[in-house]
């Protein structure tokens, strides 16, 4: 072939494998695209100990999964106040860390046991505009930081250091607020997250609603702009997965509970609390693979 053609020819392929370049990027899925939970499996879930939230703990190896309830709450804690225990969260160091809220006031309070067995709790002190309820929390997987929620239609979560595992942090000082995480689509009664990847939540909504994503009961994706640090806010993008499962004897109103998610086994598991008298028979815990 004369060089004048062998040059058209090269010209052509190259524009050729261009075009085919582009193409195929635009049809590419992003990086964040959703992930598709398939259900795999349920378990009873108590209603007094069972029914708030639950947490898989990595340290000491071989403990249970830890679940709460208003049975789990001692005495000595609930006798000042702190009568509201939300979905909890472990490191992987073995921190476990439970949320407490009261009826009143103008405080949240983080209960925080060590893997050597101890107990240590933080108070936070509320942020100008900041909700009191203290639904749930999430242990980043540097275990440097802890997202946590606040009931209703919200728009943001908070971000903290993580009480116990930051050094930062004390028992005797407050627990400051140290950045968000700005949602670009609105969630409502988030009653738990969980870590997927440094930059991805799972997140169980109990939306009564269904305005906000077209059905009630929502299992959501949070993909962050960054992992947080703490230093500096970042934004969340939103995403509606599933409806979580709705079934029992009963007819009524559903509640959607904690979330955890289990790296070793990849095992994700929610709480969905029955309506009625339903909630001591066949509330429970759902458990679903990534496929």
């Amino acid at each position: 072939m004369p060089l004048r053609a062998r040059q058209r020819c090269h010209a052509v392929l190259a524009a050729l494998v261009t075009l085919t370049a582009t193409a195929l990027l635009a049809v590419a899925p992003p990086a964040s695209a959703a992930d598709t939970w398939t259900e795999v499996g349920s378990d009873r879930a108590d209603p007094l100990t069972e029914s708030q939230g639950l947490a898989s703990v990595e340290v000491p190896a071989g403990s249970a999964n830890r679940y709460t309830g208003i049975g789990t709450i001692p005495i000595g804690v609930s006798s000042r106040g702190w009568n509201h225990v939300g979905d909890p969260d472990a490191s992987y160091d073995g921190h476990y860390v439970e949320p407490y809220q009261a009826d009143s006031g103008t405080a949240k309070m983080y209960r925080v046991q060590a893997p050597n067995g101890t107990w240590s709790e933080y108070v936070h002190t509320l942020a100008p505009g900041e909700a009191l309820n203290n639904s749930w929390v999430a242990i980043s997987p540097d275990g440097q930081w802890m997202l946590s929620g606040e009931y209703g239609t919200m728009s943001r979560f908070l971000v903290f250091p993580t009480p116990g595992v930051n050094a930062s942090t004390s028992p005797s000082a407050n627990l400051p607020l140290a950045a968000t995480v700005t949602l670009d689509h609105a969630v409502r009664d988030v009653q738990g997250c969980d870590f997927l990847s440094a930059t991805r939540l799972l997140c169980s909504s109990d939306d009564p609603a269904g305005t906000l994503f077209g059905y009630t009961k929502p299992l959501l994706q949070v993909d962050l702009s960054a992992a947080p640090t703490g230093s500096a806010n970042v934004t969340g993008h939103v995403t509606a997965l599933r409806q979580l499962p709705l079934r029992s004897s009963c007819s009524g109103t559903f509640e959607a509970e904690g979330i955890d998610y289990d790296r070793r086994s990849g095992t994700l598991r929610v709480i969905v609390v029955s309506p009625g008298f339903c909630v001591l028979t066949d509330s429970k815990t759902y458990r679903f693979t990534r496929s």
